[in-house]
């Protein structure tokens, strides 16, 4: 029997701050309160000084993905572990629909991700073809936890479901309380502007930006709450980047439209203006980074509760994939954003990110009282697990809850990058910021897998979860 007893650190949650002890017995917590007495056997950890926060829920990575001509450079294992050593103890990996029936995708994904995956995962399933066959197939993706979907309005000919398929899928899918995720972009007119800028010779990274203009987000946004209103099933914007896309959600949700969403770091921190620079291709993603005025009101929209979590959209490619990297102790080489040198079409849309998220965020966030340390648990733990069918096993610090515990040291000052992240690439795009809090120790059900810098974690402990029906906050 694991026994744990982490003592008189000031306990974070979405609702309070508290300095109280908390016991945990065979991975779960099963006490909270003040002077707990100390259980023989029980290992103590003192946590004076310390914030305890449950551990981080990003419910939007992708891993070991295929994609480009090449692979995400993070797989299962690399990942995950990168995840803990930023605080996140809790992933949601995509399942691509590369062939029928899907859960025949889903097995595919588990043969990837069981044997690699150090902290806990579960699973969405996208849907870029809409038959008979996958009608059938979604109640079975229920009774295997994969209680969400997502559809994209852009990548014609890819991943693309027309309109109507979208609306019908939400219907089909809300009957199954399963929640539809919408990649919100104009796929048309990206066509359109991409071709024309090729034509005219445009090949830089900033062209990704321009041939993917913010009102086609906004756009393809309304046509989702437009769905959703119509159906009366719940809709997810992922990865928002716009003042436009908040401006609608909030809309949307003022007129009764189940509707939520998510943004990403990127989106609050970088802005077009880097894709101009010399190694631009390293913040290539879709939908592109945008302006200040996007990030000014992203904060607002999270501050305000009309933004629900905050995720990472985590798909991480060498910049120079010509080049080995030596990944503990063994070297490796990928291609990645070098494919694009010529081509801006070409280059690995994604970013590192999944452990970067809670550091960053609490820096800029907290530390720039942007966010209260309440509302950064609830965006990055609480609400994503209630969203998506985890709470309150994951994204608590209550009895019964997963002992997935963060340690935060809100004094330590890290000096961030390459060196500091666990990422397996070669580049972090917060390469020298000064950080002000960290993770000192992190548990994954009362089992410390990392502290001060070491990792203690190793494939295969992570465990899937099956998700639940979430709730429509």
């Amino acid at each position: 029997m694991n026994k744990l007893l982490i003592r008189s650190g000031t306990v974070i949650t979405s609702q309070s701050m508290v300095q109280a002890d908390i016991y945990v017995e065979d991975g779960k917590i099963r006490g909270i309160g003040q002077d707990l007495s100390i259980v023989e056997d029980a290992r103590v950890v003192d946590a004076a000084g310390m914030y305890v926060m449950p551990g981080g829920v990003d419910v939007h990575v992708h891993l070991d993905l295929p994609m480009f001509g090449t692979v995400s450079s993070d797989d299962h294992y690399t990942g995950m572990k990168a995840a803990a050593m930023g605080g996140t103890t809790t992933v949601i990996d995509f399942v691509p629909q590369d062939q029928s029936p899907l859960l025949a995708n889903l097995e595919a994904w588990h043969a990837r991700a069981d044997s690699k995956a150090a902290v806990d995962y579960g699973f969405h399933m996208n849907i870029s073809k809409l038959d008979a066959q996958v009608e059938a197939d979604l109640p079975l993706l229920v009774q295997e936890g994969v209680t969400s979907i997502k559809v994209f309005t852009a990548y014609n000919n890819r991943l693309r479901l027309a309109d109507g398929d979208i609306f019908r899928l939400m219907r089909i899918a809300s009957k199954y309380q399963m929640l539809t995720m919408l990649h919100a972009e104009n796929g048309d007119i990206i066509d359109l502007l991409v071709a024309e800028a090729l034509q005219a010779g445009h090949t830089e990274p900033i062209w990704h930006a321009r041939t993917r203009p913010a009102w086609g987000a906004v756009e393809a946004a309304l046509r989702g709450a437009a769905f959703a209103a119509q159906s009366g099933a719940p809709l997810y914007l992922v990865h928002m980047n716009t003042a436009g896309e908040v401006d609608m959600l909030q809309y949307a949700r003022s007129c009764g439209v189940p509707m939520m969403g998510e943004t990403c770091p990127q989106y609050l921190f970088f802005t077009e203006t880097e894709l101009m620079r010399e190694d631009g291709a390293k913040w290539i993603c879709s939908p592109p980074v945008r302006t200040e005025f996007d990030q000014i009101r992203l904060w607002q929209g999270l501050a305000d509760g009309i933004i629900q979590a905050v995720s990472t959209d985590h798909c991480p490619f060498f910049f120079d994939g010509t080049k080995e990297v030596i990944y503990e102790g063994t070297p490796i080489k990928i291609p990645g954003k070098e494919l694009g040198r010529q081509d801006f079409t070409r280059i690995p849309n994604g970013l590192p990110g999944v452990g970067d998220r809670l550091p960053v965020m609490w820096t800029e966030g907290v530390g720039n009282n942007r966010l209260t340390p309440q509302q950064f648990v609830n965006l990055h733990s609480t609400q994503p697990a209630r969203i998506f069918g985890l709470y309150p096993r994951k994204g608590a610090l209550i009895p019964g809850s997963d002992a997935d515990i963060v340690i935060w040291d809100p004094k330590a000052r890290v000096k961030y990058g390459v060196s500091v992240a666990g990422h397996r690439t070669d580049y972090n795009l917060y390469e020298g910021w000064n950080l002000c809090g960290f993770p000192r120790m992190v548990f994954l059900r009362g089992k410390k897998i990392y502290q001060d810098g070491t990792w203690f974690g190793k494939p295969g402990i992570g465990t899937y979860l099956k998700r639940s029906s979430g709730e429509i906050l």
